[in-house]
């Protein structure tokens, strides 16, 4: 069965009309780094730790092994054929309109439920400093600050990622680096406890708290890997993408066993697991017993620009998402217009609009932590269903179009066995979801967002399917 390279329907756009290839390897790499570092490394570890104890590595490990194999699908499917724009692109290709419209929709709403979280995040962050600063003005400084970074090229929000992500390095790198002095030296804690290894063991061994403790850190951690996509939105503005997207992909495992596995072994071993507080960041109680005198404020500013990168991929991904089903006509045309710097300015400012709700949210006095566990669930339910319609599709491409799967040179490792596997894991993710009353709650909002989208994907089809008929039915039998 062939398929088309795109949609058809997008084919009388001018060849001008098109996102300029801005990125280059240096940028990608590092737009990928930052993707699979989340602020909840930083500052939701302790929570996950209390949670899971020692065993909160195997956490971090299994995720980071088990979205690999989402990524390498992922890679497959985009360099077999160059022209996909994103992940949208392939599903509307491979499962249908339905799928492109669905996808994009919802990685859209993860991102901006994402990023009003950050704009919450951010306010606070400030506030640590300014505490006498009203929280609305930090909130629409981010928000003003997130369109200033976006409106130049892309080449611009590859170099504002590049500096976001290296601070991001430079801070775990450090941590790493004195934890594994403090440990080879044997440091001794104020309370007299000893750095050591086998603190992994002691204290109530390996699970500390049994196979429900385990579980519950999957809860918390699979929301810190939301974005290890986004390399995937990035292909349509990268030189070279058949040789950097590889590289960028294959790096995967190595990030996450250095920054995630690294930075929680040396705090584990220096810091016994029962005595990290849940309630703050083990990295400034990490940089405080090496010496850094400053070091709540070091990391206040870590955390600030990490909250900060993570909107501004959020409005860069959704902006390139929204245009990208502009141009299908499965979004309103206004926001499939380019600027002549090359950028979807229309679709960028649709997407900081809402994150006005942020500001909504500083208000609702003592909900607010309830409020951050639901929106944070929510939009680790709503990657999930991304995750699986890359796999999904990647199922599609090797059964309709085998020989492009002959052809390649970035085979996804395992195959249909590879994805079935981590389907499984999928399913025992939502499974762990329900467990716990607070992010059972997300799970049963969550599937009225789908409800919603049906409903909208009818009336569009109707729309785009008369529209089509009027311009000669051209790409009729694609909807």
């Amino acid at each position: 069965m062939n398929i088309a390279p795109r949609n058809s329907v997008d084919s009388h756009r001018k060849e001008d009309d098109h996102l300029a290839r801005h990125l280059s390897n240096r940028h990608l790499q590092l737009i990928a780094i930052g993707g699979a570092i989340g602020t909840g490394l930083f500052m939701g570890s302790g929570k996950t730790i209390s949670l899971a104890g020692p065993s909160i590595l195997l956490v971090y490990a299994i995720i980071g092994f088990m979205l690999f194999f989402v990524m390498r699908a992922l890679g497959e499917i985009l360099l077999s054929n160059l022209e996909y724009r994103s992940f949208a692109d392939f599903a509307g290709d491979y499962l249908g309109p339905w799928a492109q419209f669905f996808t994009g929709w919802t990685y859209w709403l993860s991102w901006i439920v994402t990023g009003v979280a950050d704009v919450v995040a951010v306010s606070s962050y400030v506030s640590y400093w300014l505490p006498d600063i009203a929280l609305w003005v930090p909130a629409l400084g981010l928000i003003f600050t997130l369109l200033a970074l976006n409106l130049p090229t892309v080449r611009n929000f590859g170099e504002i990622e590049f500096w976001f992500a290296l601070i991001k390095i430079v801070t775990i790198v450090s941590l790493i680096l004195a934890g594994v002095y403090m440990l080879s030296k044997g440091f001794t804690l104020p309370n007299g406890s000893t750095a050591s290894v086998s603190h992994l063991w002691l204290h109530g061994g390996f699970f500390p708290n049994g196979f429900h403790g385990f579980v519950a850190g999957f809860q918390i951690a699979v929301f810190a890997f939301a974005g290890v996509e986004l390399v995937g939105m990035t292909a349509a503005e990268t030189k070279d993408s058949a040789r950097n997207l590889p590289k960028a992909i294959n790096s995967i495992p190595v990030r996450v066993a250095l920054f995630y596995l690294g930075a929680l072994f040396v705090i584990l071993t220096v810091i016994p697991w029962n005595e990290v507080d849940p309630n703050s960041s083990p990295f400034v109680a990490m940089f405080s017993l090496a010496g850094l005198g400053i070091a709540a404020h070091v990391v206040n500013f870590v955390v600030l620009t990490s909250a900060t990168s993570s909107a501004n991929s959020g409005i860069y991904s959704t902006s390139r998402m929204v245009y990208g089903l502009a141009t299908l006509r499965l979004a309103p045309s206004l926001f499939g217009k380019l600027n002549r710097r090359k950028v979807p300015v229309n679709a960028l400012f649709f997407s900081c609009v809402f994150l006005l709700a942020g500001i909504g949210l500083l208000y609702s006095g003592d909900n607010v932590i309830e409020a951050f566990t639901i929106v944070t669930t929510v939009s680790a339910v709503l990657i999930i269903f991304i995750w699986s319609i890359i796999l999904a599709s990647y199922l599609q491409y090797r059964r309709k179009r085998p020989d492009l799967h002959e052809k390649s040179s970035f085979k996804l490792p395992g195959g249909r066995a590879a994805v079935a596997m981590v389907f499984g894991f999928f399913i025992f993710i939502l499974w762990a979801l329900a467990q716990k009353p607070d992010t059972a709650v997300a799970l049963k909002v969550t599937p009225l967002w789908f409800v919603l989208l049906a409903i909208a994907y009818v009336v569009v089809k109707k729309a785009r399917r008369s529209r089509l008929s009027v311009e000669g039915g051209n790409g009729l039998d694609r909807i």
